[in-house]
């Protein structure tokens, strides 16, 4: 009964972040599906995506890098789950550290039509701690505003 309840608990901690963006559902669902898109605004702010691979499909793969102001190189990946252009997404998303993958998430991105613009629904569990969950907060939060600008500008 302990573990069904530590279970219970973690599946909790979960990441859910909302943004609207002035640009259609295709537009941004593009944004998320072809490397040479993501390579425009993939990481947090001040962070340069500089490698993305991606076998875009159920069942495919994805890897892609991100290289700090200081030149630390951030390695992630994982595998497609689900893909239903253009209005959805899921992927699991591991940090590759040293060559290891971390603990696997799950991210699930939904794309709405409101009115010629995109609401985008962005959703990642489960995560360890809390601490976990907010720096990743922060990170994405920072990723969906460069994704605004770059949508905005294309």
């Amino acid at each position: 009964m302990q573990a069904a309840t530590a279970s219970a608990a973690r599946k909790e901690i979960s990441l859910e972040i909302v943004r609207d963006f002035d640009a259609p559902v295709s537009l941004v669902f593009k944004a998320w599906s072809t490397p040479e898109h993501l390579l425009r605004w993939w990481g947090p702010r001040d962070f340069t995506p500089h490698s993305v691979s991606m076998d875009f499909r159920p069942g495919g793969a994805w890897r892609a890098c991100i290289r700090s102001p200081e030149g630390r190189d951030y390695w992630m990946s994982g595998l497609y789950r689900e893909v239903r252009a253009p209005e959805k997404l899921v992927f699991s998303f591991a940090w590759d550290e040293d060559g290891a993958p971390g603990a696997d998430t799950l991210i699930t991105v939904s794309l709405a039509d409101i009115g010629g613009k995109t609401r985008l629904t962005f959703q990642q569990t489960p995560f360890e701690t809390v601490e976990e969950r907010d720096s990743h907060q922060e990170g994405w939060g920072e990723c969906l505003e460069r994704l605004r600008d770059y949508v905005d500008h294309v």
